[in-house]
């Protein structure tokens, strides 16, 4: 009788399928998320064999999804929205620089696609219709105007649509940025700080659905290299207290007022990164940064900057292999007084050298404490249960001057669910 009711639960079990991964919140893991982060892209501009970045959004569901995708410059002002349709199990992979050349993809669901001749689905494969995405998909490409205010508004320069900057100019005409996905109920231009985009419960244009994985790759043609890993994954709940209860810090939190309507679990505060600067990694180590100033930005005046930067931090402590500390000086709080403290991580994304002359240290093998938190004078007493909590993303990225090249994420000490003020250094 045992072997009959294990062999029925058995049949039972691969007719089902496997049990969907199940949300821990507060605990960044690479499990289906309702939203995905990009931290940092790169594109070259200029030269069609320079850094690229290439992405995919999979579903890991057998049921069709819509998610909504928004490029957002290195300062966090958003600069473009689409929608993308996933069949069930689909994946859609895009390369940015088809983006900054005006061509988003082409996806389409039911009611926009009935021969599907544009996504077309699997035998495993929910394809459905989205009646509100008749006239958004599939989108046309964009207008050259639109590409040309693309392009300025992630080099530092003036973009007409924006009447302002958006971005630093860093004068090597690479844009920079990074990129949202949410799992959206319907097709949407709204941004995450627009009314209605987010109403807890999953209710507004973002749903709570946790069902979006996904990986990204720097791509560089010249040196015949390439860096990825997986996108980061944020879970979203509408039922655990650090994810719905108003005051919480959580992902989207500047943008709901801190209500935490957006449900979505916030990123760590304190990192351990690996470093090599020598050996068979004669390019050394970057750091790719992506930082939370906590404000809702808008475009500004060309020539200035936002209120809240640069971004200052609480801890950084560098320890070589015999684990001797270098101690640097830092501001814990944002925007710091010029000229006094070492300010290697300014922006919300960016890609900094360790040994350079942002991030000196006179060690060549170790690994960096950082304690990314700071309060920010602009957000006020935000976020309300901790003012001085912000959270980070750390991808250490290592080279060995085109030969090959290895990306990986940092380790993550805590959670902004209850951030650490800890230093090694007190």
């Amino acid at each position: 009788m045992k072997k009959l009711i294990a062999a029925s639960v058995l049949a039972l079990a691969l007719i089902v399928g496997p049990a969907p991964a199940r949300a821990s919140i507060c605990t960044i893991d690479d499990v289906p998320a309702a939203t995905l982060l990009l931290p940092l892209f790169e594109v070259d501009l200029d030269q069609p064999w320079g850094v690229n970045t290439l992405f995919s959004i999979n579903n890991a569901s057998a049921s069709a999804v819509l998610a909504h995708i928004v490029l957002w410059s290195d300062l966090s002002v958003p600069t473009l929205d689409f929608n993308i349709y996933l069949t069930g199990y689909d994946v859609q992979t895009l390369s940015v620089r088809d983006i900054f050349n005006g061509t988003v993809p082409r996806t389409a669901s039911a009611g926009q696609d009935p021969t599907d001749a544009i996504s077309p689905k699997g035998a495993f494969s929910e394809d459905i219709n989205f009646a509100s995405c008749n006239g958004q998909l599939p989108p046309p490409a964009l207008p050259a105007s639109f590409v040309t205010h693309l392009r300025a508004a992630h080099t530092g320069q003036f973009s007409a649509i924006l009447n302002g900057c958006a971005g630093r100019d860093l004068f090597d005409r690479i844009a920079r940025g990074y990129i949202t996905v949410d799992v959206v109920n319907n097709c949407t231009l709204r941004f995450p700080g627009d009314t209605g985009y987010f109403i807890s419960g999953g209710t507004g244009d973002a749903t709570n659905q946790n069902v979006l994985w996904g990986d990204y790759f720097y791509v560089y043609d010249l040196a015949n290299s390439a860096q990825g890993e997986t996108l980061v994954h944020i879970e979203a709940s509408g039922t655990s207290p650090q994810t719905s209860v108003p005051g919480q810090y959580t992902f989207y939190g500047r943008y709901v007022n801190w209500t935490a309507a957006d449900n979505r679990e916030p990123l760590a505060t304190n990192f351990a990164a690996r470093f090599v600067n020598g050996g068979a990694f004669t390019g050394g180590t970057d750091y790719l940064v992506w930082r939370d100033s906590k404000v809702d930005q808008n475009a500004f005046k060309c020539g200035t900057a936002p209120s809240w930067y640069p971004l200052g931090l609480e801890a950084i402590v560098f320890f070589d292999e015999q684990e001797n500390p270098e101690v640097e000086q830092v501001p814990p709080f944002s925007p710091p007084p010029p000229g006094i403290f070492l300010i290697p991580f300014p922006a919300e994304t960016q890609r900094v050298a360790v040994g350079g002359s942002d991030l000196p240290t006179s060690f060549d093998f170790g690994w960096t404490f950082l304690n990314l938190n700071t309060t920010v004078a602009a957000a006020g007493l935000n976020p309300p249960e901790d003012p001085a909590a912000a959270q980070n993303w750390v991808t250490v990225v290592m080279d060995a001057s085109g030969r090959f090249s290895v990306g990986f994420d940092a380790i993550q000490l805590d959670s902004a669910c209850a951030a650490s003020h800890f230093s090694p250094a007190r």
